[in-house]
């Protein structure tokens, strides 16, 4: 697996600042897809601030 370099680009996210580092694993058709918008009541509002934090843009929280 190595020879054919796999997992070349991989960030551990353990090794980064909230254990979280952006990374898209998905195919370019699907890249930026949002598959979950937070509602809006308290706790999922609180949920959007988090995904904002960590994603910034990329998603459009």
């Amino acid at each position: 697996m190595k020879s054919l370099d796999y997992g070349k680009n991989y960030k551990y996210a353990h090794d980064y600042d909230q254990k979280f580092v952006v990374q898209e694993f998905l195919p370019d058709a699907l890249s930026k897809t949002i598959f979950y918008q937070p509602g809006h009541n308290a706790r999922e509002n609180e949920l959007r601030k988090r995904l904002k934090q960590l994603w910034g843009n990329h998603y459009e929280y």
